[in-house]
């Protein structure tokens, strides 16, 4: 498997994260299982500095979640934010849940012992050290593979910026249900309607096409299946920038958490514009809209999606760089 043209794997965990030491690896770790970590040395991490991280992390999680929250103070799930959890499926618990990486031997981490995917380290000086263990790097093998092949035929292709949102507007086309029942259409069925219409629809992503009423779906560019997702995807598309998320919960705990919670900040950035830029009128919400059925507010959505696939393009490249590294170790 190659990288990305253009893509360069960072170094080791031990050489990139401040603070971390480096031990030799006891003849009988893990109770002669492997710990899938080349080399002689693993990363270690004292538990005064990962529990600083944990905290940091929580405070991180914590804070957008307070200004992005999935509920209404009704208990009804929010219009714009609820999305990232139902969609994406991944718990509030998870998310703040932090964890090193592969690799890492986290000291004193008793509270570690019975997560999901650890394991206790055995033959070191500190007798609840723990590590992710390296089966959950093997169940993970195939979706490693998926996922380095996705993101680096996205990176290698140029940033497509005309395609204005209109895949919600695409989805109430010509209907009577739409998908967010709470909120009005902005513009009413007829004038939604009229926008599809009048623009042509340009979207790349599947997973956006695939919820397409049957009469809008004829009108796309191209027609899109799940087997040519890899061949259409491109690094313009807000849908696939928020997918860098799914993709970064998917390989946890492999991954670092701040990486995840990176991934979380751009998709709620993204799943922003997105909404603005739809037919629905959030503005007691919080969201004013951007008319993109109007030149002005074309140019302004295209101004926005370039800034936030230029944050897209270094979360992938991240990604690219952890998936080099575990398929190494694996």
């Amino acid at each position: 498997m190659t990288a990305a043209a253009g893509h360069t794997p960072t170094p080791t965990p031990s050489a990139r994260v401040p603070g971390v030491e480096v031990m030799a690896v006891p003849e009988n770790i893990g109770a002669n299982e492997p710990t899938g970590i080349p080399g002689s040395a693993v990363s270690t991490l004292p538990a005064a500095l990962w529990r600083e991280r944990a905290a940091e992390h929580r405070r991180r999680i914590d804070e957008l979640l307070d200004t992005h929250p999935p509920r209404l103070p009704d208990g009804s799930p929010h219009p714009v934010w609820s999305f990232l959890f139902t969609y994406y499926s991944f718990r509030r618990a998870a998310l703040r849940t932090w964890h090193p990486g592969f690799g890492v031997v986290l000291c004193d981490a008793a509270d570690y012992v019975s997560r999901r995917g650890y394991r206790r380290v055995a033959g070191t000086t500190d007798d609840i050290a723990v590590t992710v263990d390296v089966s959950m790097l093997r169940r993970r093998r195939d979706l490693l593979a998926y996922v380095h092949r996705l993101l680096s035929a996205t990176a290698a292709r140029p940033a497509r910026l005309h395609c204005f949102g209109l895949h919600e507007w695409a989805m109430v086309y010509r209907t009577a249900e739409v998908r967010h029942d709470s909120v009005p259409l902005r513009l009413g069925s007829a004038g939604t309607d009229e926008v599809v219409e009048s623009l042509p629809l340009r979207c790349t992503h599947f997973d956006a096409f695939r919820f397409f009423t049957d009469e809008a779906a004829p009108r796309n560019e191209l027609p899109l299946e799940r087997e040519g997702q890899i061949a259409s995807e491109q690094p313009g598309c807000v849908h696939a920038g928020m997918d860098l998320y799914k993709w970064a919960t998917k390989l946890s705990p492999l991954l670092p958490a701040e990486l995840v919670a990176d991934a979380f900040a751009l998709a709620l950035d993204l799943r922003e514009l997105d909404m603005k830029a739809s037919p629905y009128d959030l503005r007691d919400h919080g969201l004013e809209p951007i008319a993109i059925e109007t030149t002005a507010g074309r140019a302004a959505y295209a101004r926005e999606q370039e800034r936030l696939a230029g944050r897209a393009a270094e979360l992938r490249d991240g990604l690219l760089t952890a998936c080099d590294a575990l398929m190494a170790a694996e």
